[in-house]
């Protein structure tokens, strides 16, 4: 759910208050945020796939086929978690541009809306169809 205009100003002035007030402090919580958090989260995920790969490989070349499968599992989670990882990320400038990011967020939503639009449109011309025959 978006910021109103007069949350989004009264957001703006805390942050400057903050910078003002004290910068390092403020710059320390910059590099906290999401981004960095899913970042981390694929890079730890990459981390895991290789070690997937190296179980595979052991796995195989103990003739141990447990193993290369119990590897393939890892490789195919962290695969899952560093492609969900790197879709959330954030864009760089998208956290910093709060009110300037909004218009564009908001096209985002009417065409998502009417995509849905269109598939729900689908569906119910479908359930019609069937439905009178």
């Amino acid at each position: 759910m978006p910021l109103s205009e007069h949350e989004q100003r009264m957001l703006e002035q805390m942050e400057r208050a903050l910078y003002a007030e004290d910068p390092k402090f403020a710059t320390a919580l910059e590099g906290s945020g999401l981004r960095t958090y899913t970042r981390r989260r694929v890079y730890q995920a990459v981390a895991g796939f290789l070690v997937g790969i190296a179980l595979l490989m052991a796995g195989m070349v103990a003739k141990q086929v447990w193993l290369s499968v119990v590897g393939f599992l890892v490789m195919l989670g962290c695969a899952v978690l560093a492609v969900t990882g790197w879709r959330k990320a954030p864009k760089p400038g998208e956290q910093a541009a709060g009110a300037g990011g909004q218009p564009a967020g908001r096209r985002q939503g009417r065409q998502r809306r009417s995509m849905m639009d269109r598939i729900e449109q689908r569906w119910q011309k479908r359930r019609d169809e069937q439905g009178g025959h």
